[in-house]
């Protein structure tokens, strides 16, 4: 393979095709001498990192507006983080981002670290964050892997082992084609081609800048890459859930600060275990004695198992019901994880 040529075309194609994203410095303003700004890059990295741009854009214009600096970050109150973060899933990485973002504010006077070491010290971010910061906000030639340059470099090279095993080796290929010149265009240009172009399963190979050096194009079958294990089955889990009302107020809990969802308000549940919960039983760990009847389950799926709640519904005085409750009214849901907004909603359907 001819790395050069490789670099040059695909730069050259990055140049008139890169995407404009709200938290990016496009290549014609970053060749004039504008700089992104390390908050920005950070802040989109992580929410990106387990949803795709539609999505997380209007979170980051949220954040960024409620929060222009990684200070006014630092500052904000726990709760109203987590808040705005509902929806993104994965609330640890939440929780992180405000230790991250305390840790610059404290320990660096609101400066981002300009080097990847200093940057992988910073709380919460791992070596793919870092090198993502690194080359994008500071031009630092770093092996920048995620999804889509994985799957661009076992193309390119058709790598016949399966993920995860070959990450290791798409890593050192992704690490061969890094030069000292453009390094956060490069790694920005290797994002693009993976997500607009060098699609998961349907790869638009005929407008590829780099397909005449594709070793995978040239098997026949592009889309067979990368190749990958087959996965596990998701264990499955049962709870129930209750939706426990006075007028128009629901009753909702804070979260413990550690473990899944944790310090995010919820519905009051019982624990999730692998075997279903009969009503009674479930009535049983009810947050207060009321005349509960069931009203419908939904099903939710996280990242490492799937989920069934049992939903239960009441109304009941507020001076008969738990004093660690948190009435809120129904119209403000909006901010739970989307498992417990999905019960609400499904819960108070022929209320609202």
């Amino acid at each position: 393979m001819n790395v050069e040529a490789l670099r040059a075309a695909l730069l050259h194609w990055y140049d008139a095709a890169a995407r404009d994203l709200p938290w990016r410095v496009g290549p014609r303003e970053h060749a004039a001498g504008v700089r992104a700004d390390p908050y920005r890059v950070w802040l989109s990295e992580v929410m990106l990192q387990q949803t795709t741009v539609p999505h997380a854009t209007p979170y980051f214009l949220k954040f960024t507006t409620r929060w222009p600096t990684v200070g006014d970050l630092a500052a904000a109150p726990d709760a109203d983080v987590m808040a705005a973060w509902a929806g993104l899933g994965y609330y640890a990485r939440a929780r992180n981002l405000l230790a991250c973002a305390r840790a610059v504010a404290r320990d660096h006077r609101g400066v981002f670290p300009d080097t990847e070491e200093g940057l992988r010290a910073l709380p919460g971010l791992g070596p793919y964050t870092a090198a993502a910061v690194g080359a994008i906000a500071f031009d630092l030639p770093t092996n920048v892997v995620d999804g889509n340059v994985e799957r661009v470099m076992a193309r390119l090279f058709a790598v016949e082992a399966p993920l995860p095993d070959a990450k290791p080796e798409l890593k050192r290929l992704a690490g061969g084609l890094i030069r000292d010149h453009r390094p956060g265009d490069w790694a920005q240009a290797l994002m693009d081609l993976g997500a607009t172009v060098c699609r998961p399963r349907a790869p638009l190979c005929d407008r590829c800048p780099v397909a005449a050096h594709c070793a995978g194009l040239a098997t026949g079958a592009p889309e067979s890459y990368p190749r990958k294990t087959a996965k596990a089955e998701r264990p499955h889990r049962h709870g129930a859930a209750f939706i426990l009302t006075h007028g128009s107020r629901i009753a909702l809990v804070r979260r413990p600060p550690k473990g899944l969802l944790g310090g995010m308000l919820a519905l009051p549940t019982t624990d999730w275990r692998a075997t279903s919960w009969g009503e009674a039983e479930a009535v049983g760990a009810a947050p207060a004695q009321a005349a509960w009847r069931s009203v419908g389950e939904v099903e939710h799926g996280f990242t490492h198992f799937t989920l069934t709640l049992r939903l239960l519904r009441a109304d009941v005085d507020v001076s008969a019901a738990s004093r660690d409750l948190i009435w809120t009214p129904r119209r403000d849901l909006d901010a739970l994880p989307s498992v417990f907004l999905k019960a609400a909603r499904a819960g108070l359907s022929n209320l609202l």
